[in-house]
């Protein structure tokens, strides 16, 4: 080699040897410095891991915020979203209740003061014992309408869109409000099955092709409807009352079948009256309508009528029909009144059979030979 290119390459080795020399006098001072100060390192690690719990606690709190920010814009109840209202109208769960629902209740003379009482009574869920970061705080319009629609007994189509009330828990990894409410909850839509869909659509066009014919045949319902009640001789007729009351009064105060004075009333989800021996046959031969208005009906949701009108139908005057009795009697005690009636005609077929002209004595005080007599007298009476 040229005697300048051997010069160049000594002076790079010269450098590399002292740039490793110098690595490895750090490192050896870092290690002694380690040996030195142990507790230097621990504090620092100690430091890190907190700093690292602290940015977990502070994302845990933002969740639990977020969550609970979330629960305010859902349902208590049934879990809807009050974004689908739009009026966005919601109920609060632990405060009292509205005018609107207190003039309801008044009018089924009900009483109740504040809404975990109603939602009790409805749902059959205890709300008092909520937590705010668990358990919504408001409850939607539409079960505010289911609530009114069961203490009201309004016809209309209303619906609870679950099954049963929400249940709610504590917020996780895996949340479901979190999760869908972004996007919100779908239900899974089936898909039909063709030999069903033909089905449904032949039955369809039955109906209307029976629907026409159905028409006249209701002409007579009521007649069919009387012979299937049959119960002339258990209600009394309108013709009984004291007093000439208007048609519509007389109507009011009647069964919608018989045509009998109200004998047990019961009120429908329609707000007809019936007895409720009357409609329960009725509902048991011709189907779970109303027989006025057809409107769905089952035994279920038959329901006795308010007080008031109870104690107006049961102070009704009466007209006694015993013969040798003019007396006006309340429907209340009517049966009462009609009884003392029979006992005395009993009394009266007692004293004549009696042929002896005295009264009888009772069988076990008299002597075995009068006793003999008098079983063959009763036996002979039976027969």
């Amino acid at each position: 080699p040229l005697p300048e290119c051997s010069h160049v390459a000594n002076h790079d080795k010269g450098k590399v040897a002292d740039s490793l020399d110098k690595a490895s006098e750090e490192q050896e001072n870092v290690v002694g410095l380690m040996s030195q100060d142990p507790l230097r390192t621990d504090t620092e690690q100690n430091n890190s891991e907190a700093t690292t719990d602290k940015d977990a606690f502070r994302m845990n709190q933002r969740e639990t915020e977020a969550h609970q920010t979330r629960l305010q814009h859902l349902c208590r109840i049934c879990g809807g979203s009050f974004k689908a209202d739009p009026y966005k109208r919601s109920h609060p769960v632990h405060g009292p209740v509205d005018n609107v629902m207190q003039a309801v209740l008044r009018k089924k003379e009900k009483r109740a003061t504040s809404w975990p009482e109603l939602l009790a009574k409805v749902f059959k869920i205890d709300v008092r014992g909520d937590i705010d970061t668990i358990h919504p705080t408001n409850f939607c319009h539409n079960c505010w309408n289911f609530i009114q629609k069961k203490f009201s007994n309004v016809p209309c189509e209303l619906y609870f869109p679950r099954k049963g009330p929400v249940e709610w828990h504590p917020h996780s990894s895996s949340c479901e409000v979190c999760g869908t409410l972004s996007r919100g909850v779908k239900r899974k839509q089936q898909a039909l099955n063709p030999q069903v869909s033909k089905k449904l659509r032949i039955m369809a066009r039955r109906a209307r092709q029976i629907r026409p014919v159905r028409g006249p045949k209701q002409v007579n319902s009521k007649s069919l409807m009387k012979k299937i009640v049959n119960c002339n001789k258990i209600h009394l007729s309108t013709k009984n009352f004291a007093v000439d009351y208007p048609a519509d009064f007389v109507k009011a105060v009647s069964c919608q079948i018989c045509e009998h004075i109200l004998a047990d009333p019961v009120e429908t989800t329609c707000k007809h009256l019936f007895c409720r021996v009357c409609i329960l046959k009725c509902l048991k031969v011709m189907g779970s309508y109303c027989p006025s208005c057809r409107y769905p009906c089952f035994p279920t949701d038959l329901v006795s009528p308010v007080k008031s009108f109870l104690s107006i139908l049961n102070n009704l005057p009466l007209r006694c029909p015993a013969k040798e009795c003019d007396e006006e009697i309340s429907l209340e005690k009517y049966c009462h009144h009609l009884s003392s009636h029979k006992d005395a005609k009993d009394k009266e077929g007692y004293v004549h059979i009696n042929k002896g002209g005295r009264p009888r004595q009772h069988l076990l005080s008299l002597t075995r030979r009068a006793q003999k007599h008098r079983l063959r007298e009763l036996k002979l009476q039976v027969k």
